[in-house]
């Protein structure tokens, strides 16, 4: 305590008028004092008077500074003037001429000013926490002092406010005593004042007063000389001189500028608007080099402070009539950067080392060796550097990355310029840039992760909830801000990166100017501003590129596409629609390197043979398998995308894909598939959420597979199925199987691809369907239609390869998977199946589709309960929601039952094929479908069978096409050779009406009493015999035949069961033969039918209700009867239109109908007259006769009579005549069997018979045609040949004498003259007889006349009365006649023997005259018997032929005949037997026949012998009057025993004539002659004298 006393009084005293050694020990001694800090506020202005004494005499002046120093760190009880004296004398001291004392007192300054405001921080914290309340301001009126500060801060306002008063060259108010003071010492003290305390001036308003109203404008006035100046107006006369800056100031001043704005810029917002535009200023290219390149220092400090710039802009840019400064500064640094490549290096330098006004010349060389001359090329390959059109600047490591570490803001020693090095402000500039973009994204970067994270964490806890943005970001508008920077500064930074990006010569720049890039691409991406991001990304592509679209890669292009791949690669979720550019240019790289798609879309190196002639380096080559990698991870990774970003991608491909289309248009080029091939890896890693991108994917892609571009719709196919196999194998959650909607999404393009035209696609998806189905058997489901749909999508204008591939998937589908799909697909299965049927490519898989279809019966048959119940169920649904809608259920062949329907779709498909143009495919359905309706029909319910007769038998499968070509088909295709029978489309389709008719009778057959129950079988029955009608009219043989067989096969059927065998027993009885024709099989396509144990009982049910007669009663009687008739009408049109003639001879075209199908024709009649015959009528028996009459009179032609006439040797008959003489059995044996009404029809029966006989000796002629007789023609010579028609006539002939015998004393037999009419036809033989085609004819004929009179003649005696065989008689004797004496000669080669057996013949018919006529002539006409004895008296007279021999004349002159006749004559001459006038009339009249003939023969001789002379007669006259001779003499034993009044005086008369004439013979020369005449003449003695007659009336 005491010792502090001394010294303080010891200060008191201390003089000052002391000695240099006293002065120094009083320094010494005060240094010492003030150590132990025992100095008293009053010592101490004593202490500072004594050393500014000191210092105004120049003594220890460094010591002084050092005890000013000591005296105020050590204490604080220097204030105010006393204070102020001693920062004085530190000031002056510091302006002395000696070097150490001025750099001393500088740095004690600059220490004492520290102090001070230490000592008012530490003020400010002895009086933290209490609240003192401020006095109000009332302005500022005495600068000298501020009254409401403390002493601390009062000292330290009062400095700070004098050096601002002592740089703007202003007298102190608180530093008096200052003489000297320096501008550039002043701002670095205020400099380091606002730098070290900002606190001082943000807390307390007195110092934030100062700074607004003194450092501010201070600053602004300091400026002055820097903003006027412009850099070339040193060198040229100016009006008035500008002011030159001057670097110390100017630097000094831009490091107060620098820190007020870093510390007091909310304090300061308007000034520092001002400062920043002058900063922006400074950086024009007019101002010097020096001030550019402190001031891009100075911004470059701006530029490392992320948040004063986004303050920059929610101050001012964000603010209306506010300037952008914030803009302004990022477009001033781009334009600094743009302006160092316009003015040359070199010039710059010359510039800063030339003085002021020298000479241009100068720097124009300097320009001249500047960068761009050879020189300097060296330098470009060692060190980094820029380099644009000529202008070089090299690139310095200036500052370590996110500090800015000025070179020249810290030169506070220099006094001139400094000279700048090229590249430096480059440097600085570049820095700058990078540090800007970095800070701005990481800031911005760091605030939206801390909001992404709160939105993550909120939805976790949350997830029902939406998610809002808190209040705070909401509040302080930062995304406004964010947006608003980015705005602003998007424009400059991308013109000045672009630029250095275009010039960069270095990796690492390279690299840093792109990671600038791609961070403002993804910082604009996140932030949702679409225009900046897109700017950024085309900068980036643009250099990835190549330019001018050269194909030299460089290693630059390479980085930057790397950089592309990276931004894709990490951002792809911020790229939007930006993804177009970027794809867009990776497309336009990978054709440049020559990468090529393969398996699931992956890029590989391989040059195509048309690619670009790309000059690739070989580390670009050694790349080529890295960057193919990264292209495939990137578009892996977008399975990290979210769904809207994914649909960006997505959308950005198609788009190119169009793009590559458009191009490939009309080109042979490659095109791109880079597209392609990327949707197919983008959407090949997204499977788990492949609906969100399915529909735009696979759109897209079907458009490319529509492309006329091979290569590029082949691709689009690859990849659209490559997608579709993915997508069904990938493991769903939940599975496919559950999950219909999704399945029927993958598949859908599958079926799309159907109405692709082209084959290569075509074969593509149906390779893929093979896939599927191989691999994705029991997993399809619900998608079977859709597969089955594609299957099934042929046309006949694909290839055959197409349709082979489609018709495997489908055998693969009917082989394997029938029991997987569900039973509603099994219908899809029939139609696929028979559209594969009636494609016309490939005749092989259309016959095995028709197999298929067999085999899907087969599968129906065997689980037909399952598929039943399931399809059942599926209709209970159907029906249900149609109800719901209102609306009635619609599906084919409704209302059938479901597994109906299925065999109805079956069968309408069989019968589509059935009228297939081929002949073998059709043939071969005809068949399946016939076999299928047989083998499987028992499953049909009763109504279902109203379908299948009326839409599948009568409807679909008869609709044949009406002609058909006739021209020849040479060959089946290949070396396949056509039988002549099949060798036109016409002979073809006939084969398939015949199967088709045969199989629909055959239904008709097996299924009759099942059909029946139907309502309409009439209607349906009808229909069938029309069509059998049409059928048999046919010009086709084969169909005409086969139209009859069918209706002998449905004439099979008889009504009732129990009547059937009756039927046909009758059939037996009455010899008809069975119907000749061979019934087709029944049998499938050779397949075993499995039967199920369930279907057993439905089986047995519809087989017993099929089997069972309906119930005997009248209506199901009538009904057949009406079915029959219906039958017998159509025969009846059928028989009446192909038996009608050709109306004229020239009508070559008429068709002629075949003997076999004549003959089936009739053969029919048989069976369907059991079903009619009680119903059958005259009218009918007419009908019949026209038809059977037409039938054999049809002849054959020439090509076919040697196989079917037998030779004319031959009697037998044909198949034909057969066929009509049993018809007519049949008819007469059921007359016989039946009632008595029945026999009205014998006489018509007898009438057709008998025409049939005329055609012995009269063939029938039909129409005009005219035809030869098969003996007299040759086959080559004739068109039409007649048939040998005598076997026919000689067996109706046998029928009508058969059955004669039978009938013949039947009423209607004897009323309708049937004997009559028997022997008027048989008059024409008999008259013929040599003359007749045959000789058997007129044989039979005799043969037959004698059994027909031996019974005939009885019953025609035995009505003689009645009158109804008056007018035989007159035909009876004229046959006789013509038979006896026929006009014809025998031939010349009848031998003897069969002379004389004809011979006989004529005596048999003598003899049945003079047994069964001439006995009776009471009972017949008398013209008749007088002609009767003419004829005999003829016959009496030898006669014979004029060419027999002489050896033959005993034989040929009918000795015998002649013999019988005469005999006869003399029997009936003199019968003694005469019971009545009749029979002694027919004596007389005999008697008086022989006489004349006797009388007529003698003569004759005698005039014979007596002309001949000495020539004997011929022998047969010497024969004849030699049996004459004995005749009378026989005569005139009979007259000598007969009573004298029997014979009448005529007699005697005739008799006595003889006489003469017999004694003329007395001459002749014969002895044989005369020894007859002898026997003649000796009788003639008993009548020489009359006999003595009795005398009556007188008289004798």
């Amino acid at each position: 305590m005491y010792s502090v006393k001394l010294g303080s009084a010891c200060l008191l005293r201390f003089p000052v008028n002391k000695h240099f050694g006293e002065s120094f020990f009083d320094v010494w001694f005060c240094d010492s004092i003030l150590l132990h800090k025992i100095v008293p506020s009053a010592a101490a202005g004593n202490i500072i008077n004594m050393l500014w004494q000191l210092m105004e005499i120049g003594l220890e002046e460094l010591k002084l500074l050092q005890t000013v120093l000591v005296l105020l760190t050590t204490n604080t009880v220097v204030h105010d003037e006393v204070l102020s004296k001693a920062i004085v004398l530190c000031f002056r001291l510091h302006f002395t001429k000696d070097n150490i004392t001025n750099n001393t007192a500088a740095a004690t300054v600059r220490q004492v000013v520290t102090v001070v405001f230490e000592r008012m921080v530490a003020e400010d914290e002895r009086f933290k926490g209490i609240v003192e309340q401020p006095p109000p301001v009332q302005g500022n009126t005495n600068r000298r002092s501020v009254s409401t500060l403390r002493p601390s801060a009062k000292d330290a306002y009062m400095l700070f406010q004098d050096l601002c008063q002592l740089v703007n060259a202003d007298a102190p108010y608180w530093l008096v005593g200052m003489t000297e003071m320096t501008r550039t010492f002043g701002l670095e003290l205020l400099e380091s004042v606002l730098n070290d305390f900002p606190g001082v001036f943000l807390q307390h308003q007195e110092f934030s007063f100062l700074l607004k109203e003194r450092v501010c404008p201070l600053v602004i006035k300091l400026f002055s000389p820097n903003i006027k100046f412009r850099q070339g107006a040193c060198g040229a006369a100016t009006p008035a001189p500008v002011e030159k800056p001057y670097f110390p100031i100017c630097m000094r001043l831009l490091r107060v500028v620098s820190v007020l704005i870093k510390h007091f810029y909310r304090l300061l917002v308007t000034e520092c608007e001002i400062f920043l535009s002058l900063l922006v200023k400074f950086l024009d290219g007019e101002k010097p080099q020096w001030l550019r390149a402190v001031a891009v220092e100075s911004v470059h400090r701006l530029c490392v402070q992320p948040h004063l710039l986004c303050s920059f802009c929610q101050s001012y840019d964000m603010k209306q009539h506010s300037t952008k400064v914030f803009r302004d500064i990022v477009n001033a640094l781009g334009s600094f950067i743009q302006s160092l490549f316009i003015v040359p290096n070199a010039s710059i330098a010359a510039a800063i080392t030339a003085p002021a006004g020298g000479s241009g010349s100068g720097a124009q060389a300097a320009a001249q060796g500047g960068p761009g001359a050879g020189g300097v090329s060296n330098t470009m390959t060692t060190q980094a550097a820029f380099e644009y059109r000529g202008t070089w600047i090299p690139l310095m490591t200036i500052s370590v990355q996110g500090s800015a570490k000025a070179t020249y803001l810290e030169m506070l020693d220099k006094v001139e310029p400094p000279s700048i090095p090229e590249g430096y402000a480059m440097s600085v500039a570049f820095s700058a840039l990078l540090d800007l973009v970095r800070g701005i994204t990481s800031m911005i970067e760091r605030e939206l992760a801390v909001e992404e994270e709160a939105a993550a964490e909120f939805r976790e806890t949350h997830p029902d909830l939406e998610w809002k943005p808190q209040r705070l970001f909401i509040v302080s508008g930062s995304h406004l801000v964010w947006e608003e920077m980015v705005n602003a500064s998007w424009c400059g930074l991308l013109a000045a990166l672009s630029l250095l990006l275009d010039a960069s010569t270095d990796e690492t720049a390279t690299e840093n100017i792109l990671k600038a890039e791609l961070t403002m691409a993804s910082l604009c991406g996140r932030l949702g501003l679409v225009t900046p991001r897109d700017a950024f990304i085309t900068a980036i592509c643009k250099a990835s590129l190549p330019p001018h679209y050269a194909l030299t890669l460089t290693a630059k292009n390479i980085q930057c596409m790397r950089t592309l791949l990276n931004l894709a690669h990490c951002h792809g979720a911020v790229l939007g629609t930006s993804w177009q550019l970027v794809l867009a240019t990776l497309q336009h790289l990978v054709w440049i390197l020559g990468l090529k798609p393969g398996i699931g879309g992956a890029l590989k190196p391989g040059r195509a043979v048309e690619g670009p002639s790309t000059v690739l380096t070989t580390a670009v080559m050694t790349d080529l398998p890295v960057i193919s990698n990264v292209l495939s991870r990137l578009f892996e990774s977008s399975q990290y995308l979210d769904d809207v970003s994914l649909h960006h991608l997505i959308n950005a491909l198609c788009s190119l894909s169009l793009e590559a289309m458009e191009m490939a248009f009309g080109n042979n080029k490659e095109p791109s598939l880079f597209a392609v091939a990327k949707l197919l890896e983008t959407g090949l890693v997204n499977m788990d959420r492949i609906e969100i991108l399915w529909r735009p994917l696979t759109g897209h892609l079907l458009e490319v597979c529509q492309h006329p571009n091979s290569r590029m719709r082949e691709w689009g196919a690859e990849a659209l199925t490559a997608l579709i196999k993915a997508g069904l194998a990938y493991k769903h959650d939940p599975p496919l199987a559950l999950n219909l909607r999704l399945q029927l999404l993958l598949l859908n393009p599958l079926k799309e691809l159907s109405n692709v035209l082209h084959a290569d696609i075509r074969q593509k998806q149906l390779e893929c369907v093979l896939q599927i189905l191989q691999s994705q058997d029991d997993c399809l489901g619900p998608g079977w239609p859709l597969v089955l749909g594609v299957i099934g999508a042929i046309r006949n204008d694909q290839g055959e390869s197409l349709i082979r591939t489609a018709f495997q998937c489908l055998q693969l589908v009917v082989t394997d998977f029938l029991p997987t799909m569900p039973c509603t697909c099994l219908q899809i299965v029939v139609e696929v199946a028979g559209s594969f049927g009636l494609q016309n490519q490939e005749l092989n898989i259309s016959l095995t589709s028709i197999g298929l279809l067999w085999n899907i019966s087969d599968y129906f048959f065997q689980r037909g309960e399952a598929i039943t119940q399931e399809l059942e169920r599926e209709e209970e649904v159907l029906q249900k929601q149609a109800q719901e809608k209102g609306e009635t259920l619609n599906r084919p062949f409704h209302p059938a039952p479901p597994f109906d329907c299925l065999w109805l779709c079956l069968y309408a498909k069989l019968g589509e094929l059935c009228v297939d143009p081929r002949p073998a495919v059709r043939k071969s359905a005809g068949q399946t479908m016939f076999s299928t309706i047989t083998a499987h029909g028992t499953l049909l319910q009763r109504p279902t069978w109203h379908i299948v007769v009326w839409k599948v038998c009568l409807s679909s499968v008869l609709s044949f096409p009406a002609t058909a070509d006739k021209e020849k088909i040479e060959s089946g295709g290949g070396n396949i050779l056509i039988h002549h029978s099949r060798d036109t489309a016409e002979k073809q389709w006939a084969e398939t009406w015949v199967l088709t008719l045969a199989g629909v009778a055959r239904i008709f057959n097996t299924r009759r009493y099942l059909l029946q129950q139907l309502g309409d079988f009439f209607e349906a029955w009808e229909v069938l015999l029309n069509h059998i009608q049409s059928a048999a009219l046919s010009k086709n043989n084969e169909v005409s035949l086969a139209a009859l067989k069918s209706f002998q096969e449905i004439l099979q059927i008889v009504t009732p069961v129990k009547d059937s065998d009756k039927a046909g027993d009758a059939l037996a009885t009455m010899g008809v033969p069975p119907v000749l024709v061979d019934p087709l099989s029944a049998s499938g396509p050779g397949r075993p039918l499995v039967r199920s144990d369930s279907m057993v009982e439905r089986l047995t049910r519809y087989i017993g209700a099929e089997l069972q007669a309906p119930p005997p009663g009248e209506e199901s009687a009538l009904e057949d009867s009406t079915l029959w008739w219906s039958a017998w009408n159509t025969w009846y049109r059928t028989g009446t239109e192909s038996t009608r003639p050709p109306s004229g001879p020239t009508e070559k075209l008429s068709f002629i109908p075949s003997q076999p199908f004549l003959t089936a024709l009739i053969q029919i009649f048989p069976a369907l007259y059991q079903h009619i015959k009680a119903n059958f009528s005259m009218e009918d028996l007419k009908k019949l006769g026209v038809i059977l009459h037409g039938a054999v009179s049809v002849p054959i032609s020439s090509d076919a009579s040697p196989f079917i006439l037998p030779s004319y040797t031959e009697a037998t008959l044909t198949s034909l005549q057969e066929a009509v003489l049993t018809a007519l059995d049949v008819l007469q044996k059921a007359i016989c069997v039946g009632p008595e009404n029945l026999q009205v029809m014998y006489p018509a029966i007898f009438e057709q018979l008998l025409l049939f006989v005329e055609f012995s000796c009269k063939p029938p002629q039909y129409g005009r045609m005219e035809t030869k007789h098969v003996a007299n023609a040759k086959y080559n010579q004739a068109e039409w040949v007649a048939l040998n028609y005598v076997p026919f006539a000689e067996r109706s002939l046998e029928v009508v004498v058969d059955m004669y015998q039978k009938t013949a004393c039947h009423k209607a037999v004897i009323n309708e003259k049937v004997l009559q009419n028997i022997i008027k036809t048989l008059k024409t033989p008999l008259g013929l007889k040599y003359a007749c085609p045959s000789e058997s004819t007129w044989k039979l004929a005799v043969a037959s006349l004698l059994k027909v009179l031996s019974i005939g003649l009885p019953v025609a005696r035995q009505h003689s009365s009645s009158g109804k065989f008056d007018t035989m008689w007159p035909e009876l004797v004229n046959a006789f006649e013509d038979f006896l004496f026929t006009k014809s000669t025998p031939p010349d080669n009848v031998s003897i023997q069969e002379f004389q057996k004809n011979e006989a013949i004529d005596v048999e018919v003598v003899q049945l005259i003079s047994t069964e006529i001439l006995p009776f002539a009471n009972f017949i006409p008398k013209d008749f018997v007088a002609q009767i004895m003419t004829m005999l008296n003829r016959g009496s007279i030898h006669s014979q032929a004029p060419s027999f021999t002489e050896a033959e004349i005993d034989v040929r002159m009918r000795e015998d005949f002649s013999k019988v006749c005469f005999e006869t004559l003399l029997q009936f001459s003199f019968s003694n037997k005469v019971s009545t006038p009749q029979e002694g009339y027919i004596s007389r009249m005999a008697l008086s026949v022989l006489l004349k003939r006797s009388q007529d023969v003698l003569r004759r001789y005698v005039e014979d012998e007596r002309l001949s002379g000495r020539c004997p007669l011929p022998r047969q006259q010497v024969t004849e009057i030699i049996f004459v001779l004995k005749a009378v003499s026989t005569l005139m034993d009979s007259l000598k025993k007969t009573q004298p009044e029997n014979v009448d005086g005529n007699t005697w008369t005739q008799v006595i004539a003889l006489y003469p004439t017999l004694v003329e013979c007395v001459t002749c020369s014969s002895s044989e002659v005369s020894s007859a005449l002898k026997e003649a003449l000796g009788p003639f003695k008993d009548f020489m004298q009359p006999p003595v007659s009795k005398v009556q009336n007188g008289e004798s």
